[in-house]
């Protein structure tokens, strides 16, 4: 009588991707990139101050409305420490300080030096949120950190930089990683929407001393610059920060930080497309570079198999799950 052939174990199945946090990423990228051309034409009639709260409060209005259609309620309390910490760095001091820096300097010397701000974040992730700093994350932010250089030395302008304006793009950079890093711990405790509704308001409560200009400007301002500043507010806030926050809550700081130099490549691509602006050649090879980084930075490095089981990943790497 002959054995019957031992049936091979059934190997596990592969668990699928989950898409949903890359396309928040990618949306976030594409609004914040869309923000540049906006703020251009907002900026003109309007100061930093007043712009960061116009732009606040139509953020903060249409978070409400769908906080309140949601009925997703308030946070809980151990979300609040991160939530004022972003509120008042990210979505408040940022904002007026990138606005003011923007007319001390010109845009290729603001966009190189905020652009370390994904840097300081990795390097804050590392040491406050015990993220890790993997090799690919540092090799692609290095990369596209290269990559923002050559686009902000394609752009810049002749004139003189002023020395105030160096020194608000900086505060600028500090105030983006530090609020990004208070952020992240308080996802654990509440929703990407909570988060991000309650973080603009923060940031609203904080710019409000700019309420009386705000009202001046605003009288006197043309229809399409006050329109381009209602547009800030609702999507490059209001959606791009809840596509952020549902982003950052399943990766690392680090990693999305770095996801962000794509954005210096879509500022070049829609200035080309909506301004008419036609990218010089170290413009596109800076673009092509940030691009490449980012692509390196978001990869998984396979581990070695010692034992025949699957490989482990590469300390600090993330899958699309809560971690």
């Amino acid at each position: 009588m002959t054995t019957p052939p031992t049936a091979r174990p059934a190997a596990p199945a592969t668990p699928a991707r989950d898409w949903r946090a890359p396309a928040a990423a990618c949306t976030t990228v594409i609004l914040w990139a869309s923000a540049f051309v906006s703020i251009r034409s907002a900026g003109e009639a309007y100061s930093p101050g007043a712009l960061a709260l116009g732009r606040l409060l139509a953020g903060t209005l249409t978070l409400g409305v769908i906080l309140l259609v949601r009925r997703e309620g308030l946070p809980s309390r151990a979300a609040w420490p991160g939530i004022v910490g972003s509120g008042l760095l990210w979505f408040g001091l940022y904002m007026v300080v990138l606005n003011w820096a923007e007319q001390q300097v010109d845009a290729g010397t603001a966009a190189m030096i905020v652009n370390i701000g994904p840097i300081l974040m990795a390097l804050l992730g590392a040491k406050l949120l015990g993220e890790g700093l993997p090799r690919r994350l540092l090799t692609g932010m290095t990369v596209s950190f290269a990559g923002a250089v050559v686009v902000g030395l394609s752009m810049s302008g002749h004139g003189d930089s002023s020395a105030l304006g160096v020194l608000l793009c900086l505060v600028a950079a500090l105030s983006y990683a530090g609020g990004v890093v208070a952020q992240k711990p308080a996802l654990r405790h509440g929703s990407p929407l909570q988060i991000t509704t309650f973080g603009c308001l923060t940031g609203t409560v904080a710019c409000l001393p700019f309420s009386g200009v705000l009202v001046s400007e605003a009288a006197a301002a043309p229809l399409p610059a006050t329109l381009n500043m209602v547009y800030l507010g609702v999507f490059p806030t209001a959606l791009a920060f809840t596509t952020w926050a549902y982003a950052l809550a399943r990766t690392t700081a680090g990693r999305m930080g770095a996801t962000t130099y794509a954005v210096p490549a879509m500022v070049v691509l829609m200035s080309w497309l909506l301004l008419d602006e036609v990218p010089a050649p170290l413009t596109v090879t800076g673009g092509l570079l940030c691009l490449a980084g980012v692509a390196v930075s978001r990869t998984r490095a396979r581990g070695r198999r010692t034992d025949g089981g699957p490989a482990v990943a590469e300390a600090g790497q993330v899958t699309g799950d809560r971690p």
